[in-house]
């Protein structure tokens, strides 16, 4: 699947540049968005595999038919134009491009429809997994939690402000003070809530984009493969203040992640680094 992402990726990439006409810049390998970035970040979990791989082949297809239907008109405005053609034909019917015109279409309908259908159901099916981590959506930061462990509380992400994001060298409005720790290898379910607006819990590069909604916790899952820092967002107009909303998950080894639990899940406290650091809030302080 890898293998056969990174070929259409390439491909779809191509054609973009050629539909587009905007130059093609090389995508810097990331785990979140980045200055002149145009293309879908990488896939940091199987269900964003999946959603390369759908993207990537769509745009092959829609390419493709683009790239023929010009080339067509291209060859009827030459070939039939009104001074080689005094006298126009008077053919209205073709059965041959008929039936080609009416299956091929449908042909590409399925070859699109099974793979869409594939990942819709690997997005919305929970797999079994191996451990549960809560997202609580607040106005305006998150509140983490792991319930599958005791003595281990609950903690607020505060967003870092422009001089806090510069000072610790991680972007402004993505970073947080105390960002999600999870292991690599490792499905972790994900229940998803709000205690005031609605919110949606968005991280890109696992292909996940869940809303917190009070009163009612939706379930998501998501499985990282390499260990690194993945900024997301809140993608839900929640508020005048929305975009002060990061997320930061950090995904680490699960020695290390071991150890975090083991010392009562207290995450890196990055401010504790700054002259008058709050320190990282536990939520129910």
């Amino acid at each position: 699947m890898r293998a056969l992402n990174a070929t259409l990726s390439t491909i779809g990439a191509g054609a973009l540049a050629l539909m587009s006409g905007i130059a093609a810049f090389a995508q810097d390998k990331q785990v979140g968005p980045t200055d002149g970035g145009w293309w879908l970040p990488d896939a940091a979990t199987p269900v964003m595999e999946e959603v390369h791989f759908v993207h990537n082949l769509v745009m092959v297809i829609i390419t493709a038919i683009v790239i023929f239907v010009f080339l067509l008109m291209a060859y009827i405005l030459i070939r039939f134009r009104e001074s080689k053609n005094p006298v126009p034909s008077k053919t209205s019917h073709n059965t041959l491009i008929e039936v080609i015109w009416t299956v091929v279409p449908v042909i590409l309908l399925v070859i699109i429809a099974i793979p869409s259908m594939n990942l819709l159901y690997k997005q919305d099916r929970l797999p079994e997994t191996e451990m549960t981590v809560k997202v609580v959506g607040n106005t305006w930061n998150w509140i983490y939690s792991y319930p599958d462990y005791e003595g281990v509380e609950e903690f607020i992400s505060n967003p870092l402000d422009e001089t806090q994001s510069r000072e610790v060298g991680q972007p402004y409005l993505l970073a947080t003070d105390a960002p999600l720790i999870v292991p690599i290898n490792t499905r972790v379910k994900v229940l998803v809530t709000s205690v005031n607006n609605m919110h949606s819990w968005t991280v890109p590069a696992f292909g996940i984009k869940m809303d917190a909604v009070p009163g009612i916790i939706n379930e998501t899952w998501f499985e990282v493969y390499e260990e690194g820092t993945y900024f997301g967002q809140c993608s839900e107009i929640c508020g005048i203040r929305h975009y002060k909303m990061p997320i930061e998950v950090k995904a680490v080894s699960k020695e290390e992640f071991a150890q975090f639990i083991a010392s009562g899940g207290i995450p890196e406290d990055k401010l504790a680094r700054l002259d008058g650091g709050a320190g990282v809030t536990a939520a129910n302080d």
